[in-house]
């Protein structure tokens, strides 16, 4: 079920490349897979050297030998204990000698209708999307204040806009890191650090695919492009907040979502 997108915007080639990364580093988590990992490679088709920091070891290594070593680190990361996101922002600073861009992407799902979900599910999305976010922050923003600045893209959801049935933890999570986004902007702004925030809508993922095809049948039925995006089509927006692109952008939330829920 659920086929390719034939109007899916084409790739450009190797040659037409911009580099708008050049010379930049970047940590991605939840970076060896989905669209962490598609972010990875759109930052080092850009120019730049990633690190990945992520729950699952088998995945990291496999993601570091696609990337290649000589642009990618892989260091196995739990976003919700400070220790472990601060060893990941150092990883990156011993092996490529900067911070310049984070991406708070590292994400999960407990779905479950309220009257059915534990205090444990919901626990554990606040913790990993909410907490992870701010834990990024606020140790990112500490290191790229001594850089000279950065960007921090952050991950939200179109559910943080409308609210997803089965959904009232990560849909929490996901409407926090909207406007925490925002507020940490206005923080961080005087250090030349800019903090916004994208908004996917239907990506389509293993775990997308993975849905009934009469669920993936209603989300597809609101969506005026009449097609799924692709992870690589967040990752270009990524690149977008990164860059200089988009240098008087702080504090923004930019939907992705074909039109879904506009």
């Amino acid at each position: 079920m659920n086929t390719g997108n034939p109007h899916a915007p084409k790739e450009k080639t190797e040659s037409t490349m911009s580099e708008l990364l050049a010379g930049k580093t970047a940590v991605i988590t939840g970076g060896a897979q989905g669209i962490g990992l598609a972010i990875a490679r759109r930052f080092i088709a850009e120019g730049a050297t990633v690190v990945l920091g992520d729950m699952n070891e088998d995945a990291i290594t496999a993601a570091v030998a696609e990337l290649g070593e000589d642009v990618a680190l892989g260091v196995r990361c739990n976003v919700t204990v400070a220790d472990d996101v601060a060893a990941l922002l150092a990883a990156a600073v011993d092996r490529f000698g900067t911070l310049d861009i984070l991406v708070n992407n590292a994400g999960i799902t407990r779905d479950s209708t309220m009257r059915k979900m534990t205090e444990e599910q919901f626990d554990q999305v606040i913790d990993v999307h909410l907490k992870g976010t701010w834990l990024g922050m606020k140790l990112g923003a500490d290191i790229m204040s001594q850089h000279g600045g950065g960007a921090i893209v952050n991950m939200s959801s179109i559910s943080g806009k409308v609210g997803n049935f089965g959904q009232t933890n990560y849909s929490a999570a996901k409407a926090g890191i909207a406007a925490m986004s925002k507020a940490a902007a206005k923080e961080v702004a005087s250090k030349g650090i800019r903090v916004n925030a994208i908004q996917p809508g239907l990506i389509r993922t293993a775990m997308t695919e993975a849905m009934p095809q009469e669920a993936w049948d209603s989300k597809m039925a609101e969506i005026p492009l009449r097609r799924a995006g692709e992870p690589d089509e967040i990752a270009k927006v990524a690149v977008f907040l990164a860059c200089d692109l988009s240098s008087y952008m702080t504090g923004t939330v930019l939907e992705v979502t074909g039109g879904r829920h506009m």
